[in-house]
Order: structure tokens, then C-alpha cells, then sequence
């Protein structure tokens, strides 16, 4: 019996480290790519001035083109690109973060990162909690390309669709955050899945072992 006990305490064990160690991949695509080249995603785009695609969007952001002086400005394309985008920033006095979310649960997500600044930040939650947050600072230290943080809005190196993939780790809710002016992104991306959560794959062992404990006691 004791046996049984010590290979659950493992497995628990194992399973924790698991989830703990689980780390997400960030990279930037190449110069000129401004859409996620990963298969099976939900993309959205924000052409019809709408975040069609999510469950739900809510906070402080717009869905705007162009450029509109201390405000926002289009994320940089080659050739230009006048489609829509969403953009985020204390527009209405009441907040400076978008909550996007995608309905169920996904490990892939990917966007145009619009002029790159140290004060944007995205987060992902699954449920109420957070599972990672990144500055646009942490981005540029994360990619092995040559990128910077500092606004700009005419160059690659601050202007890049960034590929977030998390593996075996799972997020639902993604919130785009900026303490200044502002952080603009456009055609979004996210890859679902159906892979059972970590603490889903505990409860099955926790069951299994809990079958065969009782079995080797109605055995003595």
C-alpha cells in the first residue's frame, strides 16, 4: 500500500513540475510578414471595424486606420497598409487595457505588433488566472531577432508580428494593456485545443490510483 501512496505523491509531483515548467515560445516573423503563418487559427482582422472572432471584447480601445496625431498610428506595413486596426490607450478616461476573449481555450496566439514601447503589455489569463505577461521590453529580449522598443513607426525592427506558443500551457483571455499612447495591433490570431488541462490529467491519476488502492484493499 505504501507503495501506491509514494507512486501517487510522484506522480503529483511530476505533474506540478510539469505545469510549472511549461514555457511559452516567443519569436518574431520575418521583415514583410504581417499574418500568422501557423495553421487551424481563428483569425481576426478588424477590417469591418468589429473584433469579429472573439467572444468578447470590453475596456478602453478603438478599431481605427490611418494615423491620428498623439494618439495612435497605424502599425507599420510594406507596402502601406490603410485596413483597419485596434489600438489601445486611455481614450475615454476610464481605463487603458482591452480584455479579448476567446471563448475557449487556446495555446497558440499571434499578432502585428505596432510600434513596439516598453509601456504596451500583453497578458493572458486562463479563467481568473494569469498564466504570462510581457512588456514590449520583454518581447525584444525574448527574440532572437534584432528588435527595439521604442516606438517607432517606420521600421521592422519595432514594427513585427510576434508568435506567442505555449505549448502545453492554455490561456482563454488575452488584455492588451498601455500606459501611454498607445498600443496598436493588428490581425490577431489564436489556435484552440482540446488538450486536457493539467489539473484535469491530476484529477484522472488521482482516480486511477484511487481505483487501485481500493482494489488492494479489498484484496487483504
Amino acid at each position: 500500500m505504501n507503495r501506491i501512496f509514494k507512486s501517487l505523491a510522484l506522480l503529483v509531483a511530476a505533474m506540478g513540475f510539469s505545469t510549472a515548467a511549461s514555457a511559452v515560445t516567443i519569436t518574431a516573423s520575418a521583415i514583410n510578414q504581417t499574418t500568422s503563418s501557423v495553421a487551424g487559427v481563428t483569425n481576426v482582422t478588424f477590417d469591418n471595424g468589429t473584433c469579429t472572432g472573439y467572444a468578447s471584447c470590453s475596456g478602453s480601445y478603438k478599431i481605427v486606420s490611418g494615423f491620428s496625431s498623439g494618439q495612435y498610428a497605424a502599425p507599420y506595413f510594406a507596402p502601406s497598409d490603410t485596413t483597419k486596426y485596434l489600438t489601445v490607450g486611455n481614450y475615454f478616461g476610464n481605463g487603458d487595457e482591452a480584455t479579448l476573449k476567446l471563448g475557449s481555450a487556446a495555446n497558440y496566439f499571434g499578432l502585428f505588433w505596432g510600434s513596439i514601447d516598453s509601456y504596451n503589455t500583453i497578458s493572458f489569463l486562463l479563467g481568473n488566472l494569469s498564466v504570462a505577461s510581457y512588456s514590449g521590453t520583454d518581447i525584444v529580449g525574448a527574440t532572437a531577432q534584432s528588435l527595439a522598443a521604442n516606438g517607432g513607426q517606420q521600421a521592422w525592427s519595432s514594427n513585427r508580428y510576434i508568435n506567442f506558443d505555449f505549448g502545453s500551457a492554455k490561456f482563454d483571455t488575452v488584455i492588451l494593456k498601455s500606459t501611454g499612447m498607445a498600443f496598436e495591433s493588428d490581425n490577431h490570431a489564436f489556435r484552440k485545443t482540446s488538450v486536457p488541462e493539467p489539473t484535469t490529467l491530476l484529477l484522472m491519476g488521482l482516480g486511477l490510483f484511487g481505483l487501485v488502492a481500493t482494489r488492494r484493499f479489498k484484496r487483504v
